[in-house]
């Protein structure tokens, strides 16, 4: 399981990369593996109010539909608008080339609520 240390994470399988008094998010190498073959990403628009915990999108496999769930409340400033032609993104570069919106945060101390790549995995191996 590829766990970049300079991330943070939710229970949830959402990754978060703190830039500039934004976040980038996207979902963890774990959870596309479970998943299994993207093959379409429904994401909000840009300037959209998401909440913390709350669904704003999903991913949809040849397997099931899955909900992502906000890691934070904030504003939608940037979606990774690639992911419509290309949702195999999320399977090849979950990292990468499959983040999928980029946030202002409404309350910069929601990130302490945020899992790190150590907690993330020991929760995943409870599962």
């Amino acid at each position: 399981m590829n766990l970049p240390k300079d991330l943070l994470y939710t229970e949830e399988h959402e990754w978060i990369k703190k830039e500039d008094g934004k976040v980038r998010i996207g979902i963890t190498d774990f959870a596309q593996d479970e998943l299994g073959d993207i093959v379409f990403v429904e994401l909000p628009e840009e300037g959209e109010e998401i909440e913390a915990d709350e669904p704003f999108g999903s991913v949809e496999s040849v397997k099931t539909v899955s909900e992502l769930y906000a890691p934070i409340a904030g504003k939608i400033v940037e979606i990774n608008e690639e992911l419509e032609d290309s949702p195999e993104f999320v399977n090849e570069s979950p990292y990468d080339k499959a983040w999928m919106i980029v946030v202002e945060p409404a309350n910069e101390a929601d990130l302490d609520n945020l899992l790190s790549a150590e907690q993330y995995e020991a929760a995943v191996k409870e599962d």
